[in-house]
């Protein structure tokens, strides 16, 4: 078997007991096929008044991808979309020359529990005009103890509802009492896997949530024996012609597209619209600032 790169999380609090685990980029691995970006959040019970709230924020050249596990969020954007998404459910919204969302928990003091995704559009697609898609039904199946479910890509005879622009794979595995699956490889794909609860044993050595695994291509199959109430998400895709350059919430093909980009969010431009906020005293929700670019 190809040697297994052990990569350790890195950990961020968002405030309001809101802890976050980044497991890409990481200075080891920048991307697993178009997937740019993996952050997981949670499992997390927030205390009595709190939630996750994020204000708006600006999307380039990428697809935000939303796995639910736990909990329910609204998501918001300046298309005009506002939608509660549920476990078992995704959130697909597509950026391309830009777009702005919020997120925030349904009910303050409830539990949440998600993966948060980002994937790279292809360049010749980069400047496309922005989307949101949700998907409350994914292909789901059971096999050995272990409850399989397609999130994105093709899988033997099934295909993942949601429209993705690169050859590439998501699946989550679950398992209550623990099991073993013998998976299916693309040797063209790379491939990565992060437990999000319990843990995961391959080839003799065993993952927790604080650990992503990367795999070189070459593999053509891949056996995982999963521990009581456990799950794992397994993502593979054909490798970027060349690493995407990124910076906050901005994805971009060159370090020219994403400064041009910080520039007309920072000057209120019309690329990037406003998101409805009922509350707020303007109507529109409040912008988070973007940080100081560290190039010019």
């Amino acid at each position: 078997m190809n040697k297994i790169r052990r990569i350790e999380l890195r950990s961020a609090d968002l405030g309001e007991g809101m802890l976050v685990k980044r497991a890409l980029p990481s200075r080891h691995q920048r991307m697993v096929g178009a997937w740019c970006f993996l952050d997981h959040a949670g499992p997390v019970n927030f205390a009595p008044g709190k939630g996750m709230h994020v204000g708006a924020h600006p999307h380039t050249a990428l697809q935000t991808f939303t796995w639910l596990i736990d909990g329910e969020v609204l998501h918001k954007d300046s298309l005009g979309n506002e939608l509660i998404i549920r476990p078992g459910q995704v959130n697909l919204m597509t950026a391309g020359h830009g777009i702005v969302h919020t997120e925030d928990s349904v009910v303050n003091g409830g539990r949440l529990h998600a993966a948060q995704l980002w994937i790279a559009l292809p360049e010749e697609l980069a400047d496309c005009e922005p989307d949101f898609a949700h998907y409350p039904e994914l292909p789901v199946w059971h096999s050995e103890g272990i409850q399989h479910t397609l999130l994105a890509g093709a899988y033997g005879d099934l295909e993942a509802p949601t429209a993705v622009y690169s050859e590439m794979l998501g699946m989550d595995l679950f398992s209550e009492q623990g099991g073993t699956v013998n998976l299916s490889l693309n040797p063209d794909f790379e491939y990565g896997y992060l437990p999000l609860t319990g843990q995961v044993n391959v080839a003799g050595e065993t993952y927790t949530p604080d650990e992503f695994a990367y795999l070189e291509p070459g593999l053509n199959k891949l056996q995982m024996t999963l521990g009581t109430d456990s799950r794992v998400l397994l993502l593979g895709g054909l490798p970027f012609d060349a690493p995407v350059q990124m910076w906050w919430n901005f994805v971009g093909h060159s370090k020219e597209a994403i400064a041009q980009a910080q520039r007309e969010w920072e000057q209120g431009g019309p690329r990037f619209g406003d998101v409805k906020d009922e509350i707020s005293r303007t109507g529109v929700a409040a912008r988070l600032t973007a940080p100081v670019l560290p190039w010019k």
